[in-house]
C-alpha cells in the first residue's frame, strides 16, 4: 500500500469511527434519557430489544443474549431462541396483596451459574421480562466485574399500554422482544437453560 493509499484509508477509517461514535452517542442520549429508575443500571449501558437483535446478528459469537426471567416465563411465554435462560429470580407462591400476585426471590444460584457460562469480559445483553429484573441483574454482575452489559429496557414482553379506550390497556403490547418483528420461539433448548436446583 502507497502512502496516498494509505492515507485515504485511514481518513475514510476515521471518519467511520466518528459517524459510528456519534450514532452510539445520539442513539444512547435521546432514546434512554427518561429511561425509569427501575429500569437504570449502575453501568448506564441500554438497548431495546430490536436494537439487541440487530446487534447480535452482525456478531452472533461476540454478543450474548441472557434472559433472566423464570423457567416458567421463559418456556410458556416464549424466549430469542439464542438467549440462555439463567433466573435471576424464582417463583415463590407467597401471595403479594400490594401487587396482586404472586412474589419471587432472588436466586440464589444466579452468579454461580453466569459464572459458569460467561466471562466478565463478556458483551452480554441481558432481558426480562420488561427491563426491572434484567436491570437488578446487570447490577449484579457489575458488582462482580463484569464491564460491558446492557440492559435490554423493553424486556421480552415489552411495556403495558396505557390506553382506557383501547381493548389491550393494561396489556404489554407496547413493545419488547415479542412484540418488535423479531424471532422468538416456544421451543426449548434446554443445553441452554440453567434450571434450579430440586430441594
Amino acid at each position: 500500500m502507497n502512502k496516498q493509499t494509505a492515507h485515504h484509508f485511514l481518513n475514510g477509517l476515521l471518519i467511520s469511527v466518528l459517524v459510528l461514535c456519534t450514532v452510539q452517542f445520539t442513539w444512547g442520549q435521546s432514546e434512554f434519557d427518561n429511561l425509569p429508575k427501575g429500569k437504570q443500571t449502575s453501568l448506564e449501558l441500554y438497548v431495546t430489544a430490536k436494537q439487541a437483535y440487530e446487534i447480535w446478528k452482525q456478531s452472533p459469537n461476540e454478543v450474548k443474549i441472557l434472559d433472566v426471567r423464570t423457567p416458567d416465563e421463559y418456556i410458556t411465554i416464549g424466549h430469542a431462541p439464542m438467549a440462555w435462560n439463567i433466573p435471576a429470580f424464582i417463583q415463590t407462591y407467597n401471595w403479594d396483596a400490594e401487587k396482586q400476585h404472586f412474589s419471587i426471590a432472588p436466586s440464589t444460584d444466579f452468579m454461580k451459574d453466569i459464572k459458569e457460562v460467561f466471562q466478565p469480559t463478556d458483551t452480554l445483553y441481558v432481558m426480562c421480562r420488561s427491563g426491572g429484573r434484567s436491570a437488578w441483574s446487570v447490577n449484579q454482575l457489575a458488582k462482580a466485574g463484569f464491564t460491558n452489559v446492557y440492559n435490554i429496557t423493553d424486556g421480552f414482553e415489552g411495556d403495558t399500554v396505557s390506553d382506557p379506550e383501547s381493548i389491550y390497556n393494561g396489556q404489554r403490547l407496547k413493545n419488547g422482544w415479542k412484540n418488535s418483528g423479531i424471532p422468538w420461539t416456544y421451543d426449548v433448548n434446554p443445553d441452554i437453560m440453567k434450571l434450579p436446583k430440586q430441594k
